[in-house]
């Protein structure tokens, strides 16, 4: 595994996660690695850490709106079940050109911070159980790390069970 501890040269997305970091009280943790980590199974096996420690950050659409749901790479997300524990209309996968316009980054490589709007957004609770989390920061080749507390704290999330 190669990590490259510096910037990733020429993409603009992924300074401003962490530029985000930094507005958020929090320290730049992102990293950047030779192969994709567009899924929670080869950030995994890249970074060499649980797949259950990756914080995948899966935009849904819910009522015409952007809804973030900040799930264990081990959860496979009902949407029914968050809908029903907190009222809300039906919750769908959203197109990636839906993610992209509210985001300004791509699927598999969205940041649970730095997107162009505010996003209403769910911290899922297992996440709880791992010491340093993982998530994508705003390419298919960079990660972030941070703690639950800093990622609840950074996102102003709400804590729910996804499954």
């Amino acid at each position: 595994m190669n990590i490259d501890l510096e910037e990733e040269t020429g993409n603009p997305v992924v300074e401003n996660v962490r530029q985000a970091l930094l507005a958020a009280g929090l320290s730049d943790t992102v990293v950047v690695v030779d192969d994709s980590v567009a899924t929670a199974a080869t950030a995994a096996a890249v970074l060499g850490c649980d797949v259950g420690a990756i914080a995948n950050s899966l935009i849904f659409e819910c009522g015409g709106e952007p809804l973030l749901i900040l799930a264990s790479g081990a959860a496979k997300v009902d949407a029914k079940l968050v809908a029903r524990e907190h009222g809300l209309p039906k919750i769908s996968r959203a197109t990636p050109e839906f993610v992209l316009a509210y985001t300004g980054q791509p699927v598999g490589g969205v940041a649970p911070l730095g997107h162009k709007v505010h996003i209403r957004t769910f911290l899922d609770t297992d996440l709880k159980q791992y010491p340093v989390l993982w998530a994508g920061a705003g390419s298919h080749q960079a990660m972030l790390s941070l703690s639950y507390q800093e990622l609840l704290d950074a996102t102003g999330a709400t804590e729910t069970a996804v499954r």
